[in-house]
């Protein structure tokens, strides 16, 4: 049976693993060997080259969940989105970017693309037009995040695809906010999937890792550069990872679950001025992402009232942590402009809508009346310093 026809749950459980054939364990064994025979051996394995026991493995759960035909584990979400790129990039190319990205894929294109001679232009919008319009005799890459942090914009996935293969050029998406569980852009006609597998495919907050997905073709292309570039996964967290993954499709469902009703829950509040969810009838992608997803995601951001000090509220909070990450089974907020977007700079952050009293809530799986509780005395306090100060 082809593995990318079975169940989610069962490809996070089943496929990609290592098969324990001297004790017959339920589980993954874990090679940890950084030196392997070379002479009379099918493959010469070595860890940069991705194909341990453990990396191989995994990296077929990942294609799997994709829907692609091959995929790669890589050091961090920035090793995956830095190789993917200059594998099809070199001096005097271009290539076209969404505004609205992740800080990190941000600042490596501005900071670092000059160096190599790499041109690049940023849409205006995220309408098909928009990315049309940037596209030039030279540009080979389109580069996509849906939804996008911090906002939670929605990109059309078969308009992007649509323009890139009228072009002749390769589309990328950074899949990390929907998950394999939410959103399966290869369906669509994205060439390459690109993860943060700290985040979703992680999910417990304890491992730092990358996968990308795509074609044969494409998967050997993006493999003679990483294998150079030096960005693989040690083989004790590509061993946690595959773990993880395995209560992915159960955990991010019930991630979907509670932010729908943690986002309806502030769209309602008094306290709250704006709530950017997709999941919301009143979001302006939410047929789009309809159409497009099969759940909403974990992820949304919500804007207190005029007044109230965003970050004196995350202060208050007991239960739901202020931390840098999200994608956990733990409940977390933090402000974009002091950590995922701090190097934007104030007017880049202006023109995409990022304020500094933006908080960004990553939804865990707790019970959603002990996050209401939570976010209750939260404002209270904050509500009682507003009243105070104004009298």
């Amino acid at each position: 049976m082809n593995q990318q026809k079975k169940g989610l749950n069962t490809i996070c459980t089943h496929v990609g693993e290592v098969v324990d054939e001297q004790f017959k364990g339920a589980i993954s064994p874990l090679y940890m060997s950084t030196s392997y025979a070379f002479e009379d051996v099918d493959v010469k394995r070595y860890p940069r080259y991705f194909n341990t026991p453990n990396q191989e493995a995994l990296c077929l759960k990942v294609a799997a969940l994709e829907h692609a035909e091959a995929a790669l584990i890589f050091g961090s979400g920035m090793a995956a989105v830095s190789t993917a790129m200059m594998a099809f990039l070199r001096a005097g190319d271009h290539i076209v970017l969404q505004r609205t990205l992740y800080g990190g894929t941000y600042n490596l294109v501005t900071e670092e693309f000059e160096k190599y001679g790499i041109l690049y232009s940023f849409t205006d919008g995220l309408q098909p037009e928009d990315f049309e319009a940037k596209v030039q005799e030279n540009t080979k890459v389109i580069y996509v995040e849906t939804p996008s942090n911090p906002l939670l914009t929605i990109t059309d996935l078969k308009a992007v695809a649509d323009i890139a293969k009228k072009h002749g050029i390769v589309s990328m998406i950074d899949n990390t906010f929907a998950s394999p569980v939410n959103q399966n852009p290869i369906d669509f006609g994205i060439d390459v999937v690109i993860h943060s597998a700290t985040k979703y495919m992680g999910g417990h907050s304890d491992i730092c890792a990358g996968a990308v997905a795509s074609t044969e073709e494409y998967m050997e292309r993006i493999f003679h550069l990483a294998k150079n570039f030096g960005g693989s996964l040690s083989d004790y967290t590509v061993w946690l990872l595959e773990r993880s993954i395995k209560t992915m499709g159960i955990r991010v469902r019930a991630q979907n679950t509670n932010a729908l009703q943690m986002a309806e829950y502030l769209h309602k509040h008094a306290d709250i001025q704006n709530v950017y969810y997709p999941g919301l009838a009143s979001h302006p992608d939410h047929e789009l992402a309809r159409k497009q997803m099969k759940g909403f995601g974990g992820m949304l951001s919500f804007e207190l009232q005029d007044g109230f000090d965003a970050s004196e509220f995350q202060k208050a909070l007991q239960l739901i942590k202020s931390s840098m990450s999200l994608a956990g089974v733990e409940s977390t907020v933090l402000s974009p402009t002091q950590t995922s977007h701090a190097l934007l700079g104030a007017e880049e952050r202006e023109r995409q809508g990022i304020k500094d009293g933006l908080i960004r809530f990553s939804v865990g799986i707790e019970e959603v009346e002990d996050l209401i509780e939570d976010i209750e005395q939260a404002l209270e306090k904050v509500r009682s310093t507003v009243v105070a100060t104004t009298h």
